[in-house]
């Protein structure tokens, strides 16, 4: 049982796009989630803020939407947040979700562009550059690293 968590702005499209050009890069990510079994998504993006999971979930083809299963606690909701995440937002969204899912023993990446919300040197980060999103080159390295988890 693996877990990706997914930004959109930055990963599915670029940050500051117009909104015809947003989920551009989403065919990328998809082809991800074809190329991996047993892989869940979690929408850990600002989107979750004013979209319903069933919204977010109607971005996605028919045959990979049903494995985005849920969206991050906001970080101001957390309550028992580790003082080791402290000032990494993202990190500590994930975390908590985990943690009330029963599934922090298990692999997890962050896809994201902001290395910053993250731990330094985190493990857990999938890293893309929002200057270009989602690319088959970087969703050809994420499908190796998830078959690395």
């Amino acid at each position: 049982m693996r877990t990706l968590f997914l930004d959109f702005d930055g990963v599915l499209h670029l940050e500051f796009c117009h909104e015809s050009r947003h989920f551009s890069y989403l065919p990328f990510f998809e082809q991800v989630l074809r190329s991996t079994a047993d892989v869940d998504v979690v929408v850990r993006s600002t989107w979750r803020q004013q979209c319903s999971l069933d919204q977010l979930r109607s971005r996605f083809s028919t045959d990979v939407a049903h494995r985005v299963i849920g969206v991050t606690p906001g970080y101001k909701e957390l309550v028992d947040a580790p003082d080791s995440l402290l000032g990494y937002e993202r990190e500590a969204e994930c975390h908590a979700w985990l943690r009330t899912r029963d599934r922090a023993v298990f692999p997890w990446l962050a896809v994201d562009d902001r290395p910053w919300l993250y731990r330094p040197f985190s493990r857990s980060l999938f890293l893309v550059d929002g200057k270009t999103g989602m690319t088959d080159t970087s969703a050809a390295v994420l499908i190796r690293r998830i078959h690395e988890l």
